[in-house]
């Protein structure tokens, strides 16, 4: 009996391995799930990270959340403040208002909890923004991971909104401000645009039920969105595995990285360290103390307000469009509001759709799972660039009104300064990137061919001064040379019997893929031959 119990517990493992037991005896294929994650290798490079920060920066908000839920009233309804606060005592504000002063005031760790749950909001969009730029920079976004990347847009969208829906439940003066910006935006849409704002807030602007359906927005609906997303991204991340940097011994075939245990381990102490510093910035650094900005009032404005920055996009456009308007069938149409709310849809969208204008460009339709170098794509990494010069010069239109008071100039003068530079500051960023990429493209085909400049100086029997290469190691020369150059689409004979529509698609599919691979977008890699042929006369 003692042999056959001893047997048994060997058998059976440690008490976690009798829980992963239990769980496949009554879901089924858990052990082969586990099987499969524990021969799965994880690629290991420090911008994995950026998605990581996502992850367990929006843990950080839903545990934050939910205990600033369990104090806050999401109601407008007017009462009179009796709290610590002493400047605003006997004053009437909102439900809403008064319940978030209780929780910054009163409510023990109450305003830590606070300002963690605004900064890991903002940490999460940052870093949302930022993985998708790793992401995109790098190809990640390719075959067969284009519904991951759209997972992700839409998590940057969410994360958006659901900032904006948070901002503006405390009912303070600097929400209100902005949500009579987001009121004016919505009235700007053609025919729709007074209904979704009577629906929005439940009659005129500001409406009595504003804070009590953003609540519900920002606390149920927007949240079960992320989880979801979440979810399915990660799901899909696992089934299709990272993508890994190029580099000796990777290939499409096969994954180059750490176990998972060691994986897990790394991941746990990366998930104290971000909730770590999240916490130390909300207790070192104040963010949005609605005492000193007062209760809203639909009558005032707060002066010097500015949103959050992944905000900041839209309300630089507002800042910086003319105040246009134009008469058409008997409306007016606002230009000032709506060709903003255009152009701020239009840079998310071209975002969104990127990669599936590339793989129509490209007509490349296998997997790809190895990442691209950006100087290796020289026009997609001259197009991010551009994109992120457009979103941070309509940053720095947010903030028109500081600038001109802090340094002291007129605000019109920085407002033509961001118009001019919305237009000026992208096109000279894809010039300049696209010139920088070709140049490191130019450098690493000398390398190639060429070898390492030592710096060693050596004079020659005729009198002639050289540098003294030395040939690279052949880690080095596959990773310069490893990578694919795509060439342009054959345009091929016109087929008359095809619709016009067919034929400008084709027309257009050309264009651009000559605009993304054709002459001057790309330096040469060195062939096998040229490579053999320097390498003998280097040789003799």
């Amino acid at each position: 009996m003692g042999d056959r119990s001893e047997e048994n517990e060997v058998r059976q493992g440690g008490r976690g391995e009798k829980v992963a037991d239990w769980v496949d005896g009554r879901l089924g294929g858990f052990g082969r799930i586990r099987a499969k994650a524990h021969r799965a290798a994880f690629p290991d490079h420090w911008s994995f990270l950026l998605g990581e920060i996502c992850l367990y920066s929006f843990i950080v908000l839903i545990v934050t959340g939910v205990y600033l839920t369990l104090y806050f009233h999401p109601s407008m309804n007017e009462v009179r403040y009796n709290g610590s606060y002493a400047p605003l005592k006997g004053q009437m504000v909102s439900e809403a208002f008064d319940s978030t002063l209780h929780i910054s005031f009163d409510v023990r760790g109450g305003l830590l909890i606070r300002q963690a749950h605004h900064w890991a909001a903002l940490v999460f969009v940052g870093a949302i923004l930022a993985h998708m730029m790793r992401v995109f920079f790098t190809g990640a976004f390719r075959k067969p991971r284009e519904l991951n990347w759209l997972f992700g847009f839409l998590l940057l969208i969410l994360g958006m909104f659901g900032g904006l829906t948070g901002y503006d439940l405390p009912d303070d003066l600097l929400s209100g401000t902005g949500l009579a910006v987001v009121n004016g935006t919505i009235l700007s849409v053609p025919i729709v645009g007074t209904y979704l704002s009577m629906f929005l807030f439940g009659g005129e602007f500001p409406g009595g039920d504003l804070v009590a359906r953003f609540n519900t927005i920002h606390v149920l609906i927007i949240p079960a969105l992320l989880v979801a997303l979440l979810t399915a991204h990660l799901i899909l991340m696992i089934r299709h595995k990272h993508m890994q940097y190029p580099g000796s011994g990777r290939s499409n075939k096969n994954v180059v990285g750490l176990p998972l245990k060691v994986r897990a381990v790394k991941s746990a102490g990366f998930f104290f360290l971000v909730s770590g510093v999240i916490f130390v910035v909300a207790a070192i650094a104040q963010i949005n103390p609605i005492w000193l900005y007062g209760p809203h009032r639909a009558d005032q404005v707060s002066a010097g307000s500015q949103p959050d920055w992944y905000m900041g996009v839209a309300d630089g456009l507002l800042r910086v469009m003319p105040g246009w308007e134009i008469t058409f069938w008997g409306h007016t149409l606002a230009l000032d509001n709506l060709i903003p709310l255009t152009a701020g849809v239009g840079l998310f969208l071209a975002l969104g759709v990127y990669p599936f204008i590339e793989s129509w460009v490209t007509g490349d339709d296998r997997e790809q799972h190895l990442l691209d170098r950006p100087r290796n794509r020289p026009v997609r990494t001259a197009l991010g660039v551009a994109w992120i010069s457009f979103y941070l010069v309509a940053v720095i239109g947010a903030a028109n009104d500081i600038i001109a008071t802090r340094f002291h100039v007129s605000v019109e003068s920085v407002t033509w300064a961001v118009r001019l530079g919305l237009f000026v500051v992208p096109f000279t960023a894809y010039v300049v990137t696209k010139r920088c990429a070709l140049g490191l493209q130019r450098r690493d085909r000398e390398q190639t061919l060429h070898g390492r400049e030592t710096g060693v100086i050596k004079r020659l029997p005729h009198g002639e001064f050289v540098e003294v290469h030395e040939p690279l190691s052949q880690e080095k020369l596959h990773l310069l040379t490893q990578h694919e150059q795509y060439r342009p689409i054959d345009p091929g004979p016109v087929d008359n019997a095809s619709g016009a529509g067919t034929r400008r698609a084709r027309r257009l599919r050309v264009r651009l893929s000559r605009g993304f691979y054709g002459e001057g977008t790309q330096i040469t890699k060195p062939t096998a031959q040229e490579y053999k042929k320097i390498a003998g006369e280097h040789t003799h």
